[in-house]
């Protein structure tokens, strides 16, 4: 049983934890992945087209950010640039670092979803005299998106919980206010299990967003 002293510690910490989470955590996920996104179709598109050498170059790019733990390319960037003078502020460097790991992963969804419209498609957006952007923006693109929005979705959900990582880059998300209270309160057990539960509620929001735009697509695609 929960003792008095306990009780009172977890709710006065939950809006301390619950506000850098607002303020933090979701602007970190939001700004991150709204660049990877961009960094994905930009990498998935050059596969896609098989431009020589750019492709190796995207290639190279998702080999070495999918090959390499996240932590790691954190600690690269935050703790190893300023060897050679870049300095990088700790939540613009979070930033950087999860836009292009995500961006890496989410490239690869968005190639597979771009292989998977048909040639004849494509033929016939030649065959009316599109050119290749436009048959990209108004044809490709549109089916594309649709049928990566599931794994995307996940991949959002993901980066949700791995902001926590930017903990150790100094970041003052919301894992980071749970372990300084852990620090003065001495009870790990409890604030780390309501550090999860406030993931959780996050990801289930999500997670319900999601199905309900799945669901929009699926009447789309019926239409």
């Amino acid at each position: 049983m929960m003792d008095e002293r306990l009780i009172q510690i977890l709710i006065d910490s939950f809006s301390k934890i619950l506000l850098p989470g607002i303020m933090v955590t979701i602007p970190l996920t939001v700004i991150s992945f709204s660049i990877a996104m961009i960094i994905a179709i930009i990498v998935a598109m050059i596969q896609f087209a098989k431009i020589p050498v750019l492709r190796q170059i995207a290639r190279f790019y998702i080999w070495i950010v999918r090959g390499t733990p996240l932590l790691v390319q954190l600690y690269v960037v935050f703790f190893g640039l300023p060897k050679l003078g870049v300095i990088i502020d700790p939540f613009p460097c979070a930033v950087l670092v999860f836009s292009i790991n995500e961006g890496a992963y989410c490239a690869e969804t968005m190639r597979a979803a771009l292989e998977s419209v048909s040639v004849g498609q494509i033929e016939a957006g030649y065959c009316v005299g599109l050119s290749y952007l436009q048959i990209m923006r108004r044809i490709v693109l549109p089916q594309a998106l649709r049928t990566a929005f599931p794994p995307l979705s996940n991949s959002l959900i993901g980066m949700v919980k791995d902001t926590s990582l930017a903990a150790n880059i100094t970041v003052a998300e919301m894992f980071m206010a749970t372990q300084r209270i852990v620090a003065r309160t001495y009870e790990p057990l409890a604030l780390y299990i309501e550090v999860a539960l406030i993931y959780l509620f996050f990801s289930t929001v999500l997670t319900r967003l999601q199905n309900a735009g799945e669901k929009k697509l699926n009447k789309y695609n019926q239409k």
